[in-house]
């Protein structure tokens, strides 16, 4: 069963440390081999750019990423497909993976729409417009004051839309959120799990799930047991609690993964890395029909890009 997975970090490790292979290192959670064993057909790799690095280096250090990206996994790895257009995932072989770039907070571009215009160029077709921090565009989950968006942050928004770009409120404050849902024609949570169940910062209220589902949105079930459990630790189960959870609400066709792979400390027992797909498939058929499943997988995250044809 061929799956999306809307994000994961294994540009940050590559950029963290040159002398790391894509292919095959251990130390990548989502590595080229892992990526095929689990059946992983589209994967979203997110550009991060820290909050410890100095701002006028913001930039650079994305552009950096972005040059990984092209270079050290298209470039070297023919089994990979470049996503310049949502529509580009309509016609992938079945042996080709699908590479998206993605943004992860708006700190390199800073309020300069000619660089953020360029890592629309480089191919960047998601953007989160926070990490937890404050910046130009809004507040994000770690802020006091959780203010909603800027002006420039409207403006973000409004340029995503324009570029068909989507934008997530992963790590936003719940007053940007907000104005997000108001604002934006494709907006995502790409990897984000039930307050209900985890009463984590970084999950979404009842209110913010549904929401997103009457915008057509996504939810990327992330699988970082501190959003799952609130603890190190994290079983299938509790995985499965935070879907049930979203389903109840009318989810069905709106859950997805955004495993955060190569962005996280510790894992759910049995998913350690993307290898392990196809295990948490299996799962998943022993809990939900097949077609249910499919959607969870491939799916739903499909239908709320700006593809022509869904």
């Amino acid at each position: 069963m061929r799956i999306f997975d809307a994000h994961c970090d294994a540009l940050l490790k590559l950029w963290e440390d040159p002398a790391r292979e894509y292919t095959d290192d251990p130390a990548i959670e989502a590595n080229a081999v892992r990526l095929m064993e689990g059946g992983v057909r589209a994967q979203c790799f997110a550009i991060f750019v820290g909050p410890n690095i100095p701002f006028d280096q913001k930039f650079q250090v994305a552009l950096q990423q972005a040059e990984l990206f092209h270079e050290n996994i298209l470039k070297k790895h023919p089994q990979f497909s470049f996503i310049e257009r949502w529509d580009d995932l309509l016609t992938l072989d079945d042996d080709q993976i699908g590479a998206i770039l993605t943004l992860e907070g708006a700190d390199p571009f800073g309020d300069d729409p000619t660089k953020l215009k360029t890592l629309y160029r480089l191919g960047v077709r998601s953007l989160g417009l926070t990490w937890n921090q404050a910046n130009l565009c809004a507040d994000g989950v770690g802020e006091p004051r959780g203010g909603g968006l800027t002006e420039w942050g409207k403006a973000v928004v409004s340029l995503n839309n324009e570029h068909h770009v989507l934008t997530d409120v992963s790590h936003l404050s719940e007053r940007g959120f907000w104005d997000v849902i108001e604002y934006a024609q494709f907006p995502v949570a790409t990897h984000s799990n039930a307050k209900a169940i985890c009463d984590h910062r970084r999950n979404l209220t009842d209110a913010q799930l549904k929401a997103l589902m009457e915008a057509g949105g996504f939810i990327g079930i992330v699988f970082h047991p501190h959003f799952l459990t609130g603890t190190d630790d994290a079983s299938i189960d509790d995985v499965m609690k935070h879907i049930e959870h979203i389903c109840s609400l009318g989810g069905q066709k709106h859950v997805g993964f955004g495993s955060d792979f190569d962005g996280i400390p510790c894992f759910v027992d049995g998913l350690e890395h993307a290898g392990r797909f196809q295990w948490f498939m299996d799962e998943l058929l022993k809990r939900y029909d097949e077609e249910l499943v499919r959607g969870f997988a491939w799916d739903n995250f499909l239908k709320a890009t700006p593809i022509s044809y869904v």
